[in-house]
């Protein structure tokens, strides 16, 4: 279990902390490993009724490590660096799910948000999904999701231009519940509600709310992983990735001949 993912039961509800604020809970192998198994241990423990996901510091989470990305290069659907086996196992979570998200959520960090049954979010978080601005394509079936949720045009408008945007736009977009200063307090208030409900109801109520885009969603995430893992290899990512690592302007000139 990695050490940067804090994880407590406390009468039915299971707290999972990203808890590495120096790197603004950027995720690493491990910590998708550590996330995965806390989702898996939900499912399958008859005493959690309910998880509640943060962050620590400033942030909720930046997506991935850049440089254990790069240091780590992909080489089939399983690889938890790329999160496909932490986006299956939070599609599949048979357990309500509930994000408080305390600062930042880029990439993965957002897309998660969109397989929550509820997200808080305080004034101060932001969130973006900046996959085309890395030379990649959408993950975590969120081309398929965002658009379901707001309409092709406002879910172009956020995955092309990859534009970052504050947490009352998240709300006027559906994309949180509420916008609150005390927002893990929030998140607790109702995972203890949704803990005193009856447990089977709160089973077979996600799974109805989640069927009707269940072989949508998977059929997505498929087609974005087919296209992911090549584009990762291809220039415009390279580039990309290593002008973030440099902290300078990406330079896609030369590489579109």
């Amino acid at each position: 279990m990695s050490e940067h993912i804090k994880i407590s039961v406390d009468e039915g509800i299971q707290r999972v902390q990203i808890a590495r604020p120096d790197k603004k809970n950027a995720l690493t192998f491990e910590m998708y490993a550590g996330l995965t198994a806390a989702l898996r241990e939900a499912n399958e423990n008859d005493e959690i009724l309910v998880t509640v996901l943060t962050g620590s510091g400033d942030s909720y989470c930046s997506g991935n490590d850049i440089q254990d990305f790069l240091q780590n290069p992909t080489a089939d659907d399983s690889s938890p660096v790329l999160a496909f086996a932490f986006v299956h196992t939070i599609i599949g979570s048979e357990k309500p799910v509930i994000a408080a998200v305390n600062g930042v959520a880029v990439g993965v960090g957002a897309t998660m948000l969109l397989h929550c049954d509820l997200v808080y979010a305080s004034p101060d978080a932001s969130f973006q999904f900046p996959f085309v601005n890395v030379g990649l394509c959408p993950e975590a079936g969120s081309s398929a999701l965002l658009p379901a949720l707001l309409g092709h045009h406002r879910a172009s408008e956020l995955l092309l231009l990859g534009e970052r945007f504050d947490a009352d736009t998240a709300k006027q977009m559906g994309l949180v519940n509420a916008v609150v200063a005390e927002v893990e307090a929030a998140a607790m208030t109702a995972a203890e509600r949704i803990a005193a409900q009856p447990p089977e109801a709160l089973r077979i109520t996600k799974k109805l709310l989640k069927s009707s885009m269940r072989d949508n969603i998977s059929a997505a995430v498929q087609r974005e992983n087919a296209h992911f893992l090549p584009m990762l290899k291809e220039a415009e990512a390279k580039e990309a990735l290593s002008a973030f690592m440099e902290k300078r302007k990406p330079d896609f000139s030369a590489k579109q001949s």
